[in-house]
């Protein structure tokens, strides 16, 4: 049993959603005791990102997620699906307000939707963040950074709102098993 490192540098969408799980699966096929993902992302679609916090967060294996320099916005929810979570000391997080591209016309039944899909999805992003901050020495508003008010944070103020457990290299072991995850 070792453990494995997957480096997940790319946005999140249909494809790299896909193969994270595909990688993910593997990795536990191969007798990961346990997973570090790496991440590195700008974000991506709502869907996959709460698609991807909750895989990972039903792996049989502990998880630990690492920000190997930015993590924003749907990164965020995928990032917080780890136990231990670090981050270099020269990374960030971001938090800002959620936009979706539209093509063609929209009628006003699917606006409607379209704004229920976002007030919902923007619920979840913030329970999700105030659950795994639970008991930090400062509290997110995620519902004002989603909507109007963009946030970043360093690693120590990231380390004082919970979002990460450790400042930390994560120097990697030769003897870890690596996987790569991108666009």
């Amino acid at each position: 049993m070792a453990r494995h490192i997957i480096h997940y540098t790319g946005p999140i969408n249909s494809s790299t959603c896909g193969n994270l799980i595909n990688t993910c699966a593997k990795a536990i096929n191969q007798g990961a005791s346990e997973l570090q993902v790496n991440v590195a992302t700008m974000g991506g679609e709502c869907s996959y990102g709460f698609t991807l916090y909750n895989f990972l967060r039903s792996l049989p294996v502990p998880l630990h997620t690492h920000n190997l320099g930015t993590v924003e916005s749907m990164g965020n929810i995928l990032f917080l699906a780890g136990e231990q979570r670090t981050a270099c000391r020269y990374s960030k997080f971001l938090f800002h307000p959620f936009h979706w591209t539209l093509h063609g016309s929209v009628d006003h039944a699917r606006m409607t939707e379209y704004a229920m899909s976002l007030d919902y999805d923007l619920e979840l992003y913030a329970k999700i963040v105030a659950e795994r901050t639970a008991g930090a020495a400062q509290v997110l508003d995620v519902p004002r950074y989603l909507t109007a008010y963009p946030r970043i944070l360093g690693p120590q103020e990231a380390l004082d709102c919970g979002m990460i457990t450790a400042i930390d290299e994560r120097r990697i072991d030769t003897d870890a098993v690596q996987w790569s995850v991108h666009a």
